[in-house]
């Protein structure tokens, strides 16, 4: 199947030739969405799609992924619509890299999605953190595909011809990668030590944390905006937003959480990308409660979701308590909302628009209910006689408020049932059952 693009194209962005591969058992139709996907990243990034290209076959071409006579075609579209960009929307080796450069020559470059959403990660990197976390993960994926990209490395080979300056470039450059390597994973490994600092010092506040997750431009980012004035990057974008941040909120009923906005998920996601960002999705598995936010007016936000859900399993945070939050309410989309009814019916879930602000006092509700199910908020009066029983209440409840006074220390803290029970002779509201 080929799909061509007939809008105009300023000059300086780059123009791609989009290739998806369908494997015999695989449907089209989900191959076709995964390449509509694959021209958003090539948006994002700031490129633009010439044609889709899709081929269909049992297995890979070892060489050339899709097979001589596809490429010959992709090499053509290249001339032909003036492209100079070939992404593949499947992992290439480094050989099949090189063999398709070779057979489409003109300096196009090939590149897969995986180094595309490395790009977009290096646009959105902000903090020091992120920057260094992109750099890791592109070191990673490139150093095994050193070989063959471009005549100024040389190729290396074996017997008479093969040998020569090109070589011990190539084998200087995998040394400094290394080296870059192992110095980007030790300032990461100083970092994330720090960032553990930091979760602890949250832990001692006694504070519920409230990850936000879901697909990339699904609005988590708006959402924290809105809930928080957080005041981060929310922009109609693939990975607008790559750093975790954190802000606290304040519920209805005066408790407060710590809200933290994460990097959003997508189909295909590279394992090497995951690990490299792995200290910042800890932040998902450290959460006591997860908001799930689903764009409820895209037609794929099944699809989404369940990638979503699949990546939570693969961190270790499936078990979470999780708020279904199907945002973008205000797109009208109809159809969307007619089958959450369904998806809900197991679920906890809530309608907004993180826009409007529409369906926020039900979501504020059901995080707080959702939060302090089965507990109470309570306010203590410990005599200071008795001031060991606070580390009871720092060590299994959220403590929001401690006043000392000259006979007595005030405590507001939300508890659980059995913590209340050990505790209950501190509480001026609790009166003893009376058998009538």
């Amino acid at each position: 199947m080929i799909t061509v693009s007939n809008r105009d194209h300023p000059a300086s962005l780059s123009r791609a030739v989009l290739v998806g591969l369908n494997l015999g058992n695989e449907d089209m139709e989900e191959t076709e969405k995964s390449l509509d996907e694959l021209e958003r990243l090539l948006q994002t990034a700031g490129g633009e799609c010439a044609v889709k290209v899709t081929q269909t076959k049992e297995h890979p071409d070892p060489r050339t992924c899709v097979g001589a006579g596809k490429v010959a075609e992709i090499a053509y579209w290249c001339g032909t619509l003036e492209a100079d960009l070939v992404v593949f929307d499947t992992e290439l080796s480094p050989a099949q890299i090189r063999n398709v450069e070779d057979a489409i020559g003109n300096d196009v470059r090939v590149i897969d999605r995986s180094m595309l959403i490395l790009d977009i990660f290096a646009l959105h990197a902000v903090t020091g953190e992120g920057k260094l976390q992109v750099e890791l993960a592109q070191l990673k994926y490139t150093a095994p595909r050193l070989v063959g990209r471009g005549a100024e490395m040389s190729r290396l080979g074996g017997g008479i011809g093969t040998r020569g300056p090109g070589e011990s470039k190539l084998e200087s450059d995998r040394r400094h990668m290394k080296r870059r390597i192992a110095a980007l994973e030790a300032e990461l490994e100083n970092l994330d030590r720090t960032r553990r600092t930091m979760r602890a010092a949250r832990d001692r506040s006694g504070a519920p944390k409230v990850a936000i997750v879901g697909y990339t431009n699904a609005g988590k980012s708006t959402l924290l905006n809105l809930l928080t004035d957080a005041g981060i990057l929310a922009a109609d974008q693939l990975f607008a937003t790559l750093d975790p941040t954190t802000r606290k909120l304040t519920l209805p009923d005066g408790s407060a959480v710590l809200l933290t906005d994460t990097v959003g998920f997508i189909r295909k996601l590279p394992h090497h990308l995951i690990h490299a960002f792995r200290s910042t999705l800890d932040e998902v598995v450290y959460a006591d409660v997860l908001l799930l936010v689903v764009d409820a007016s895209d037609p794929e936000y099944r699809a989404q979701l369940e990638t979503t859900e699949r990546l939570l399993e693969e961190l270790g945070a499936a078990d979470k308590p999780v708020l279904y939050v199907f945002n973008k309410c205000d797109l009208g989309a109809d159809a969307s909302f007619r089958a959450i009814g369904t998806y809900a019916e197991k679920r906890r879930t809530v309608s907004v628009s993180a826009k409007t602000g529409q369906g926020i006092p039900m979501l504020l509700d059901q995080l707080q209910e959702l939060l302090h199910n089965g507990k109470r908020r309570v306010v203590f009066r410990i005599p200071n006689a008795e001031a060991g029983a606070l580390n009871l209440l720092y060590k299994n409840a959220v403590v929001e408020t401690v006043d000392y006074g000259a006979e007595a220390i005030a405590v507001t803290a939300t508890v659980d049932a059995k913590t209340h029970g050990m505790l209950r002779r501190f509480d001026p509201e609790w009166k003893e059952p009376r058998d009538e």
